[in-house]
């Protein structure tokens, strides 16, 4: 994928230490050229991300993740969204979903709501449940692509993809994410969930994060919506 196929947005945590800081500078760096220009790129076959309405009704469709589990009260992150956008953030994560799941439930959301912008984060309990990931990636492009023709703007979250490194609390995003972003010109959160699940500080379990973890996932995705240019 090249950079100004998607445009990919990632913030790292502030607890890095002087050697990643130097990275991240870098890396911050190529975001602000890839929004320059992938964004740019993207405006003959997509207009560019524009600003979601004050008060408008954002989607956030997932799973646990989404959902809050393991957080403190109205401390879950579409909480924490609306609070600082004034959005009215609609929190359509259910525990345990899967992304057919999450599929099957979307027509009803999009009809009921009608919102301006879905943020899907879907897809970590099919890797779980060793579901097939050609079948995960068609489900996942299906709730992108049906959420745009609903006339919603799409920010992509990207999952930690399962792998031999995950067991040592390595994690890094599964690649279709990016590949989806690619193809239909999305903005990607790519890195939030996989730093953040890496970190036992920011964990309530293996799987969930906690209170500061959903607190840093929001910032972080606040930050994502305004680079990408949904959130002025």
């Amino acid at each position: 994928m090249s950079a100004p196929d998607a445009l990919i947005l990632s913030v790292q945590p502030a607890m890095l230490g002087p050697a990643r800081r130097r990275l991240l500078g870098q890396g911050l760096a190529a975001v602000a050229l890839i929004s320059g220009l992938g964004l740019a790129g993207c405006g003959r076959s997509k207009p560019r991300a524009t600003p979601v309405s004050a008060g408008a009704v954002v989607l956030a469709l997932g799973d646990s993740l989404t959902h809050g589990v393991g957080a403190a009260p109205r401390q879950d992150w579409p909480t924490l969204l609306a609070e600082a956008t004034g959005w009215q953030v609609v929190n359509a994560g259910v525990s345990g979903n899967t992304s057919a799941q999450a599929l099957a439930r979307l027509p009803g959301l999009l009809q009921e709501y009608q919102p301006e912008l879905v943020i899907v984060g879907i897809g970590g309990n099919d890797f779980l449940q060793r579901q097939s990931q050609q079948q995960t990636e068609a489900n996942i492009r299906a709730i992108c692509q049906q959420c745009q023709a609903a006339g919603a703007q799409v920010m992509l979250v990207a999952m930690p993809a399962l792998g031999l490194l995950a067991a040592a609390g390595v994690l890094s995003d599964h690649a279709m994410y990016a590949r989806i972003a690619s193809e239909q010109k999305l903005p990607l959160l790519g890195d939030a969930w996989s730093d953040i699940l890496a970190d036992e500080r920011l964990r309530s379990d293996q799987v969930h994060a906690n209170t500061r973890g959903y607190a840093l996932f929001a910032q972080r995705l606040e930050a994502g919506l305004r680079a990408a240019g949904m959130l002025s």
